[in-house]
């Protein structure tokens, strides 16, 4: 049991770096710092927009619009270190 709390904890870990890789390539796309007609750079956004969109499209929606300020990424990572918490002070110590 705890090697299945090992995996879950690890792909907590590499999801939480994809979501801020995702915030940080949102910036570089939105100031033009990345050629987004580069095929590379686009399969990188098509990526990351496909593997963090469904998780913050429903945070989305439950907070209010802040105009061109995204609040939904520091929310799910808020989420993801109370998971992360929460597995290892009290799910992890009780597991044999």
């Amino acid at each position: 049991m705890r090697a299945i709390l090992d995996v879950i904890l690890i792909v907590l870990d590499i999801y939480w770096w994809i979501v801020i890789a995702t915030a940080i390539f949102s910036w570089l796309y939105a100031f033009n710092v990345v050629n987004p007609r580069n095929q590379i750079v686009s399969a990188i956004g098509q990526f990351l927009y496909s593997v963090t969109e469904p998780v913050l499209r429903p945070i989305r929606r439950v907070l209010p619009n802040f105009g061109t300020i995204d609040f939904s990424p520091i929310v799910l990572l808020l989420l993801i270190f109370l998971l992360r918490r929460v597995i290892v002070l009290y799910i992890y110590p009780n597991v044999f």
